[in-house]
């Protein structure tokens, strides 16, 4: 039993290290996979769910250290200004996703069924959408139109992201998924928009986590408890590396022509996704 509970554990990261960076909701993943190994509630799995992004968070800190350190030199004082925009994209996108995410966190318990799969379904029809879009783009960078680079952003632009990924609090809206999306919708670079969405989803998943254990102890006591110590640890563990080989390689294949296939199959990805969730709850 020990050995199976180690394997439902390993499953449990893997799936929260692929599901993460993917359009298909990592929570909702996570809520269906730990309901069935953990034989827990769908309030205590949609907890887990958020609980179990200690995984990417760590991957992200790691992926993004350069980043991170550049955001806390900003608090030390410095004047760079390049520097100083990173922090002040990351601090509106995180107060705007709080404001955004705190309520609709407090009432997903209500949020079962069908209502779960249609986001994961406009989200896919979104990414298909992007790929149009970036197809677009290419076009007009040919004619001496290029895209939108990361100084190129407002604060409006920075709210809009914001509120995006406050929305991916409810069950079935993957956050990467959603962010991308817009940062992509702007015409951003694709590369570019892979990473301001990865990074800003470092603060959101801290935050996330912080707010389950203040709001849902209980569901957490419960879904550890599941789980037990050792096999927390193997989820994690299997999350965190899982999600830095799959960041690099998203960044890495956003920075190439073939983006424009990769968003479409992302897009195929959640439309699928989300079709079947709808129709094993119809």
């Amino acid at each position: 039993m020990q050995l199976v509970q180690l394997l439902y554990s390993a499953l449990l990261g893997l799936i929260q290290g692929i599901s993460e960076w993917l359009p298909i909701s990592s929570k909702t993943q996570i809520l269906i996979s730990s309901q069935y190994f953990l034989g827990i509630t769908y309030s205590q799995a949609y907890t887990f769910g958020l609980f179990m992004e200690i995984g990417t968070i760590l991957a992200s800190i790691i992926y993004f250290r350069k980043d991170i350190a550049a955001l806390a030199k900003v608090l030390l004082g410095s004047r760079d200004h390049e520097k100083r925009s990173l922090f002040t994209y990351v601090l509106v996108c995180t107060i705007v996703t709080g404001i955004i995410g705190v309520p609709l966190y407090i009432i997903a318990d209500s949020i079962t069924g069908v209502s779960v799969g249609i986001p994961m379904m406009v989200i896919g029809f979104v990414l298909v959408g992007d790929a149009l879009v970036i197809r677009y783009s290419k076009r007009r960078q040919a004619k001496g139109i290029n895209p939108r680079k990361f100084s190129d952003l407002k604060l409006r632009d920075y709210f809009v992201v914001g509120a995006v990924q406050g929305v991916s609090a409810l069950p079935g809206v993957s956050r990467s998924g959603a962010t991308t999306s817009a940062l992509l919708v702007m015409n951003v670079e694709p590369d570019e928009a892979f990473r301001l969405s990865f990074l800003i989803g470092i603060f959101a998943a801290i935050a996330a986590f912080g707010l389950t254990l203040f709001v849902s102890r209980d569901n957490v006591s419960a879904a550890f408890s599941a789980i037990g110590t050792e096999g927390f640890i193997v989820a994690i563990i299997v999350a965190t590396a899982v999600s830095l080989l799959l960041i690099d390689f998203l960044i890495r294949i956003a920075s190439k022509s073939k983006i424009v296939y990769l968003t479409a199959a992302l897009g195929a990805i959640a439309i699928g996704s989300g079709v079947v969730y709808f129709l094993l709850n119809l």
